[in-house]
């Protein structure tokens, strides 16, 4: 039952980590456009199945669509996202600069990465409940013993407690990586 708790706990951390990646710190990164699902055939697919992503430079992000005729698609999905950057369409790749960021949105970025910590965190919280009430039905049916139930309880919450911590390492991580100009 443990090994269970720690893997989906584990996930709730990499799913805050993939969240993260999604904000901007001033540098060109491709995980920025991983949130970005294009209009592609009346099918919602995500932009990186549909374009090659590279940065030539740490100010730029250049999109190449597999298929030339989805660029309009492609660049009506950056303009509509939550990323803030402006497409720049020459007819066969789309590039974005990335401008430096102000103070007021590197504050907003921090929030931003600070309310994607709390959601990983109650995850984790979530992980806990219902492990512990698993726990709690066990020993209430006699298939554990109260002893054995209270020391699984108490490695329940070792692991919330671990796993708290290292969202709020990735949490201290990217606040640096935002404020760091």
């Amino acid at each position: 039952m443990l090994p269970d708790v720690e893997d989906r706990m584990q996930k709730a951390v990499e799913a805050t980590q993939r969240a993260f990646n999604t904000i901007r710190t001033g540098r060109a990164n491709a995980s920025l456009l991983d949130r970005v699902m294009v209009d592609y055939y009346n099918t919602p697919t995500p932009l990186k199945s549909l374009a090659s992503i590279s940065t030539p430079d740490a100010s730029t992000i250049m999109i190449q669509p597999f298929d030339p005729s989805s660029l309009a698609g492609v660049e009506k999905a950056i303009s509509t996202s939550d990323v803030g950057l402006v497409p720049n369409n020459d007819g066969k790749v789309i590039r974005l600069n990335v401008p430096p960021l102000t103070s007021e949105r590197r504050q907003e970025f921090v929030k931003m990465a600070a309310k994607y910590a709390e959601e990983g965190k109650v995850s984790i919280r979530n992980i806990r409940r219902d492990a512990v009430d698993d726990v709690r039905k066990q020993e209430k049916n006699s298939d554990i013993s109260e002893d054995e139930s209270r020391d699984l309880q108490d490695e329940i919450q070792k692991l919330t407690d671990k796993y708290t911590e290292k969202i709020d390492k990735l949490l201290a991580a990217k606040e640096k990586d935002i404020t760091t100009v």
